[in-house]
Parts: structure tokens; C-alpha cells; sequence
């Protein structure tokens, strides 16, 4: 029997229904490409619950949960039903903060408390239920003569996971910082512990928070500003090679403007760091553009050094309700992605606030760093976001807001490849828990998810940034419950495809997960 291959040529009409047929079936699968599943509340978990979503672990989620002084440790299977949740006995009364860090089978879980007058840097070992592995290992102690409401250390691990840093400063000579720096590897085998001094000549210097390399190293910013909540004129960079007791002060060259929020991230496939801040050509001036300086990790030397203006078309797409020359007053650094090729990305969100019809912008200390005032020990910005239950009451009202997000593209020379702007208006009152958002990376194209009230109703949007700097906007999730209010800038990337959301339900904090 012989079969005939030949492929015979299809009738118009058949062409017609076989393209209709593929576009329904296309917009069917752009519908449903999002997948929404609600954990049920836990009568516990009241709104004042503090939480850490840890990840995905054996096909189950962990999500660490603390309410006064009790600590426990819940796990949902794939349909967010609870599997277990059970109370962490080991947590000692008082804990002044906690953190983690989640490897493929197992995670740390960091905490401090003090007993007495010592305070007491922890990690407990944990596998993939939750459940304690081997005693909590001390890994460091602080004597202080006061209570610590706030954190006295720091935890900072290297991208790749291999080394973690727990570091302290002490500031009671405000002219030489004392830095604490005890180095672990992932097995939490102590590497490398020193002090070392840092000299603060002008009256206004301060340090940003720590970093971390691939092999070790320590990598920070002392900044030095006209004044406190001003603008910033001189930036050292300061770098501490895995084992060694020295540090090294590299002056980042800042001619004829003025920085502000400056930031300092690593590139550990391209061995750079990356310096990028929003400058002013005016003390207390509008925005103009970007400033991005690379250094060599190995010499120290400029890998270039660029002031990005940015153009009136980008201006005048940013500007919200700002006129042009003032576009970019409101917008702040809210993550900066690291390429392989030596690029990078900038994302950066417009936020501001008001408190009886007086406006805040960005030199009235809305949002105060913590590094211009330390106390004897002060700590540093935690390496993951995390959420501190509770509202804030008082008889004034202070209305958050969150407007549009700025995305920019920097080739390896850090010069603009691309921009666009997703525009949203986001606001609230006494609280800033709902607005924001948070990021999704699906590989080829970088999703944001965020809030928009229509209708008085909180519905979560989803829109996404192609390589190429194409803006695509995906339709509103249509399977969203009434009554849940997500809280985008909480939610967790748990897998390639998957993310966990926290969501308020009446008075309540329950999870979502989100599938694309």
C-alpha cells in the first residue's frame, strides 16, 4: 500500500476558518494565561501578622508567620491548602527581627533578640518542612547598656548564595565608624571576622547598606551631603576583599552636579560595581537624568562614567500631573538588574506624600534613611523586602502615594538603550501596604503587577516589558475573588512561573498564588 504525502493547497474558506480558529484559540490562552488560587484565612492571622514568604520547596510553600511573641512555620500544597503549620519552640521572647535566606532543600532562618544586655545574632537551619535541623548556631553578640527595638545586625548574603556577611556598625565616635564583619560560607562555617574603621571627615557622611560579592568581598558607599536631607556632592566607594582586614576608598568622580539616593550594586559575571543615582544640576534642582559610574572590581579602575540626560519626549511621558522640567522630582531607585553582557536595567517608581493638603517631595525626609542619624549600633536595609503587620493611627491623615514607573535599558558603555513608562496612579490613606508593585521575570519578558481602583474596586493589573523595551499590556485578571485585596510589593517569586502574593480578606492576611 502506498500513502500519498503530497500536501494539497486548502480553499479560501477553510484558510478563513483555520486563521479564525487560531486567533480564538490564541486569545483563549492570553485570557487564561494567568491562574489565580487563594489560600483560605487562618483565624490567626490577623492583619497585625508578620510574615517572610520564604519559597517553593518539594513541590510545597513555606511562609514563616510571627503575632506577639508566638512563631510558626505554615506549609500550602499546590492548591494553597495548609499542610501543616506548626510553632517554632526555639524562638526565644522578644525577637527584635528576623530573616532568611532559602537554598533548593533547605533555608536559614536569621534572628536577633537580646537577653539582658546582650543581643544575640542566630541561625537556625531548616528543611524543606519547616522544621529545625540540628541546634540554632550563635554567630555573633553585642553587648549594649539600652533596650533595641530595632535591629542591631545585618545580613547580607552574595548573590550566588555561597558567602554571608553579618555585620554591625558602631557610631559612638561619629568622626570613625566601627564596622563588624563576620563572614560565613553557606554551611555557616565562620570564613573571616575583622573590625575595621571607617574615617567620616565631613559632618555629614553617612554609608549606604552592605553588599556582597561572589568571592567574598565587602562593598559599601560612604556619601557625604551639603546637609541632611540634601543633595549628595562626594561618594567614596569602599570595598573589602574576602579575608583581609583592610579596606580600600576609591573616590567616585562627581563633577558639577548633584546626586541623590545613590545606590551600588554588583556585577559578579562582568567583576564590576555599578554606582547609579538621579542627579540634579542645582543643589535641590529638579531631576535632569541618571548618573551611572562602573569600576573593575579587580583594579579599581573606571570602566566608564556617564550623566544620561534624559530627553523632553521621555520627560514629557513621565511627567504625571509635574510639569516637564520637574518630571522626574517624584521618581525614586527601586531595582537595578544586572545583565551578563555588562548591561543593565533601571526600574524606578514616582512616590511622594501628602498630610492635609501639604505636599512632600523628596528633600522632606518622607522616607528617612536610617544612616544619617545611627545610634550606637545602627543596622542596615534588609537584603529581602519583608512585611511588619500592624496600621498606623494618630489624628492626622498622611496620603501615600505611588504613580508611574520608569523603566530604562543601559547598554555596557552605560549609555539609554531603551525607556518606557507604564503608567498607573496609585494612593491610599495611613498606609502604603496596597499600592506599589512588585515584578515577575518570565525569562523573555519582565511582568509587573500592580493595584488599580475601578469602580472602588482593587483590581490586580499585570503589565510587561519585552527585551526589546516593547510595553505589552495584559488583560486585568479576570478570576480575582471580591473581597481580596492583594499587596503586590510583599509578593514573592517562588519559581520560574509562580508567584505568592499576600492579600488582605476583611481582617485578615491569607496568600494567593499566581501561575502564568
Amino acid at each position: 500500500m502506498k500513502f500519498d504525502l503530497t500536501i494539497k493547497p486548502a480553499s479560501p474558506l477553510k484558510k478563513t476558518a483555520f486563521f479564525l480558529m487560531m486567533i480564538c484559540l490564541f486569545a483563549a490562552s492570553r485570557i487564561q494565561a494567568q491562574k489565580v488560587t487563594y489560600a483560605e484565612p487562618d483565624k490567626e492571622d490577623l492583619r497585625t501578622l508578620n510574615f517572610e514568604i520564604i519559597g517553593k520547596m518539594n513541590g510545597q510553600y513555606l511562609i514563616y508567620k510571627s503575632i506577639r511573641d508566638n512563631h510558626y512555620m505554615s506549609l500550602y500544597d499546590n492548591d494553597m491548602k495548609m499542610v501543616s503549620k506548626h510553632k517554632l519552640s526555639f524562638m526565644p521572647d522578644r525577637v527584635i527581627n528576623t530573616e532568611y535566606l532559602a537554598y533548593p532543600d533547605f533555608f536559614y532562618l536569621f534572628f536577633q533578640y537580646q537577653k539582658r544586655n546582650i543581643v544575640y545574632a542566630m541561625a537556625a537551619k531548616m528543611d524543606a518542612s519547616g522544621k529545625l535541623m540540628g541546634e540554632p548556631q550563635i554567630l555573633d553578640t553585642t553587648n549594649i547598656n539600652f533596650f533595641a527595638s530595632n535591629k542591631i545586625y545585618s545580613i547580607s548574603p552574595s548573590e550566588n548564595k555561597q558567602y554571608i556577611s553579618v555585620l554591625k556598625i558602631n557610631s559612638r565616635n561619629d568622626k570613625n565608624y566601627i564596622i563588624g564583619n563576620a563572614l560565613y560560607d553557606r554551611s555557616l562555617q565562620l570564613v573571616h571576622k575583622t573590625q575595621i574603621g571607617i574615617p567620616m571627615p565631613e559632618r555629614n557622611d553617612f554609608l549606604t547598606e552592605f553588599n556582597v560579592d561572589n568571592d567574598g568581598g565587602l562593598v559599601f558607599l560612604r556619601n557625604s551631603g551639603t546637609s541632611q536631607n540634601d543633595n549628595i556632592n562626594k561618594v567614596t566607594l569602599l570595598t573589602q576583599p574576602k579575608g583581609s582586614d583592610m579596606v580600600s576608598f576609591t573616590p567616585i568622580p562627581i563633577e558639577n552636579v548633584f546626586l541623590d539616593d545613590v545606590q551600588v550594586k554588583i556585577n559578579n559575571a562582568n567583576g564590576q560595581y555599578l554606582v547609579s543615582s538621579f542627579f540634579a544640576k542645582l543643589r535641590r534642582g529638579n531631576i535632569e537624568g541618571l548618573f551611572n559610574y562602573l569600576v573593575d572590581k579587580r583594579n579599581l579602575k573606571t570602566v566608564s562614567n556617564s550623566l544620561n540626560v534624559f530627553n523632553n519626549d521621555l520627560r514629557n511621558e513621565a511627567r504625571g500631573e509635574n510639569a516637564d522640567k520637574a518630571a522626574f522630582n517624584d521618581y525614586f531607585l527601586q531595582k537595578i538588574v544586572m545583565r551578563n553582557d555588562g548591561g543593565f536595567l533601571v526600574v524606578s517608581e514616582a512616590n511622594y506624600t501628602s498630610s492635609r493638603g501639604n505636599a512632600f517631595n523628596r528633600w522632606d525626609n518622607v522616607y528617612p534613611t536610617p544612616y544619617l542619624n545611627p545610634l550606637d549600633y545602627y543596622y542596615f536595609r534588609s537584603y529581602y523586602p519583608f512585611w511588619r503587620g500592624g496600621t498606623f493611627s494618630n489624628n492626622s491623615v498622611t496620603r501615600y502615594y505611588a504613580d508611574d514607573i520608569l523603566v530604562l535599558s543601559f547598554d555596557p558603555s552605560s549609555k539609554i538603550e531603551w525607556s518606557n513608562v507604564i503608567h498607573k496612579s496609585q494612593y491610599d490613606d495611613n498606609t502604603d501596604n496596597f499600592i506599589g508593585f512588585t515584578t515577575m521575570n518570565l525569562g523573555n519578558e519582565l511582568d509587573f503587577l500592580f493595584n488599580m481602583l475601578e469602580k472602588r474596586t482593587l483590581l490586580l493589573n499585570d503589565q510587561a516589558i519585552l527585551a526589546n523595551g516593547q510595553l505589552e499590556r495584559k488583560p486585568v485578571f479576570k478570576n480575582l475573588d471580591k473581597g481580596f485585596d492583594f499587596m503586590p510589593r510583599f509578593g514573592k517569586q517562588v519559581s520560574a512561573r509562580e508567584m505568592i502574593i499576600p492579600c488582605q480578606y476583611r481582617n485578615y492576611i491569607c496568600f494567593a498564588k499566581i501561575e502564568y
